[in-house]
């Protein structure tokens, strides 16, 4: 199988990577600025090619699909992702929110993802798995949002759940299917120390739920404890 991963310079994506190679899988592994990603240059080599990858550059996603050529993509891990811009408070309250920061956050969650998507179309429809997965999370749920605040992260979290939805409608009948998965408060340098869940077992449970998901689920909100998220 053959994955392309965003993001994988560190965190989840950088674990996917890790992961997929270990078990004979070949990562096409994305980051921003590969020359400082140290881990990710690591595992450069057999079945692991790096591509630099700023989701928020259309130039740049065209080069990722350019540089792919003719390859069949199984899965696309849409993984790129920030918490909010500087200019705001940890919480992004309404009294101190940046809207500049608003939209850079939208920028690379919600929007990049879409770029990164539709770009890699006709490689996934070359491929035998034919699935897009996008690393959401719980505070992407409209439901689970019972404290307010951190509004650049959850507004495009939710966008990205709908983009999901969407694609998964619009692409069934080629069979390819879309899903947003929930990983968890993971230990990352995002999620910080403090997380319960180790990045290793986040990233085991959201290769086996992924593996597991069919046609019938896309567009569900999946989640690593393997149960579904609430919208």
């Amino acid at each position: 199988m053959r994955a392309v991963v965003t993001g994988a310079n560190r965190g989840i994506g950088l674990e996917l990577v890790r992961q997929l190679h270990a078990r004979g899988d070949t990562a096409e592994a994305c980051a921003r600025e590969p020359e400082s990603a140290d881990a990710l240059q690591k595992l450069a080599g057999h079945r692991v090619t790096i591509h630099r990858l700023d989701v928020t550059e259309p130039a740049s996603v065209r080069a990722l699909a350019a540089a792919l050529g003719d390859a069949a993509i199984d899965i696309v891990f849409n993984v790129a992702g920030v918490y909010g811009g500087a200019h705001q408070s940890l919480r992004q309250m309404a009294e101190d929110l940046a809207l500049d920061d608003v939209a850079r956050t939208f920028d690379v969650n919600a929007t990049g993802a879409l770029r990164v998507a539709l770009a890699l179309l006709p490689h996934v429809r070359r491929g035998s798995v034919k699935k897009l997965v996008h690393v959401t999370s719980g505070m992407g749920s409209i439901t689970d949002n019972t404290s307010g605040g951190y509004y650049a992260y959850r507004m495009s979290k939710a966008a990205l759940n709908m983009m999901s939805r969407s694609l998964a409608i619009d692409l069934r009948g080629e069979g390819i299917a879309s899903y947003v998965i929930n990983p968890g408060w993971v230990q990352t340098d995002m999620g910080g120390p403090s997380a319960p869940t180790p990045v290793t077992d986040s990233v085991c449970a959201i290769l086996r739920e992924v593996d597991g998901a069919t046609l019938a689920d896309s567009g569900e909100f999946l989640n690593w404890t393997g149960k579904r998220y609430a919208w």
